[in-house]
């Protein structure tokens, strides 16, 4: 059904309904449309773009170079999908969260420019977020991709840097069935000469072709940096393109993982450093005061609450390892529900071992996977399931559940984590 365009004075929700209604599809992949709407604003950056893509792991170091970047005294702007609780946690500046007459204003913008053009919610927001940033006098803009690279809205304007975190099984629908054809895909936010940092060590073959073929500067992990951890102090050093960094204190992000990030973050900076210098003080408080509300986030208070968006297999993966390495509990219950297009089965045996009953619900969404799908699945494999009727019913049925040394793992997507935001932490 047709939704009108807003008024003048519309609000931020009635723009964001506009923008769901607008496109008959979620996902239509593609730079042509975006590319006319985007040379109708007349968006042409002055700033440094770092672009990151990759399977998982994007939040994240994003959010770790706007730290780094904002503690170095630089304007930053940071667009990152998708959100939690709020739309405008999509769009920082400054590391605060873009106000609603402002993103208001940007969609009007974007809405004039587009025509006849058609748009989808994610396209319709990128263009907003960077018609934003244009104005805002930035230093650099950290980029997230949403969907693999090559096709996304956000590969519309040119990087001077960009980060591909990994690449692994997802999105297998729209950027192919094997590593080797979503490494292609995800190695299309390259840029011919300019930095490419891959911030894993299984980097599939496509991705190096991808960069050859271009005349990119592919910098992998542990060939052009790398890190060192040392438990004893808690500390680790770094070593890439600009030198060696020592005695960096553990990134305030919980998981090993994040070391990877964090040094891709450092090797992508040592490539900028002429235009964005970062002294040592500055890295060291970027990664000590990060925050990343859902990527292994354990709530304070008992029973221990841990909150993960993992939502594929590579991120489950992780988290299991994290579970791992907290220490023992008598019990972990895991409160979960997934999107149905995702690999729910390969996720659930990634946990294998680690959970001791399940509490399931329905996602509140057209993408969301049913309980009783989810129970099945579980039950197929032997696991002790609960079903319930959505995600908020499961959390209550997992918080009575717990008991003493109980630990409760919250995971499975964005919607998953954000109703237990919404129950553990209310505004």
């Amino acid at each position: 059904m047709p939704v009108d365009v807003p008024s003048p004075t519309g609000t931020l929700a009635e723009w964001l309904t506009y923008l769901e209604a607008l496109h008959p599809k979620t996902i239509e992949l593609g730079l042509e449309r975006v590319a006319k709407v985007r040379d109708a604003l007349a968006l042409r950056p002055n700033f440094t773009i770092i672009t990151v893509a990759g399977t998982n792991g994007k939040g994240s170091t994003c959010a770790l170079l706007e730290a780094i970047l904002t503690r170095a005294g630089f304007r930053v702007g940071c667009y990152t999908s998708p959100h939690l609780l709020r739309y405008n946690e999509r769009v920082r500046i400054d590391a605060e969260a873009a106000a609603d007459l402002d993103l208001c204003n940007a969609f009007a913008a974007v809405e004039k420019a587009r025509g006849t053009t058609s748009l989808t919610y994610f396209e319709f927001g990128t263009l907003a977020a960077l018609w934003l940033f244009c104005r805002a006098g930035l230093d650099v803009a950290i980029l997230e991709v949403g969907l693999g690279g090559r096709l996304d809205a956000v590969n519309a304007f040119d990087s001077d840097c960009a980060i591909l975190t990994n690449v692994d099984l997802d999105h297998m629908d729209y950027l192919g069935a094997d590593v080797e054809s979503i490494g292609r895909e995800k190695a299309g936010v390259f840029r011919k000469g300019r930095p490419a940092i891959f911030a894993d060590t299984a980097m599939p073959r496509s991705v190096q072709r991808a960069a050859a073929d271009i005349e990119a500067q592919l910098l992998p992990l542990e060939q052009a940096f790398g890190y060192q951890q040392h438990t004893q102090t808690n500390q680790w050093d770094y070593w890439g393109p600009g030198g060696k960094r020592y005695a960096l204190p553990l990134p305030a992000l919980r998981g090993a993982y994040q070391l990877r990030n964090a040094s891709a973050c450092l090797a992508a900076l040592d490539t900028l450093r002429e235009l964005l210098p970062v002294a040592q003080q500055h890295v060291k408080r970027g990664l000590a005061e990060v925050s990343l509300p859902g990527r292994f986030q354990i709530l304070p208070g008992q029973p221990v609450v841990i909150l993960d968006v993992a939502h594929n297999p590579h991120a489950a993966r992780s988290l299991a390892v994290n579970l791992k390495s907290m220490g023992k509990f008598t019990r972990t219950l895991a409160v979960f529900a997934m999107l149905k297009d995702k690999d729910i089965a390969g996720a659930i045996d990634a946990l294998a071992g680690q959970v001791d009953e399940w509490f399931v619900g329905s996602i509140q969404a057209a993408r969301g996977a049913d309980a009783a799908f989810l129970a099945k699945l579980l039950s197929e494999r032997g696991a002790l399931v609960h079903s319930h009727a959505d995600v908020s019913a499961a959390l209550a049925g997992a918080r009575r559940s717990a008991q003493g040394n109980d630990r409760i793992a919250v995971f499975g997507s964005f919607y998953t984590v954000a109703e237990a935001l919404r129950q553990f932490c209310p505004a």
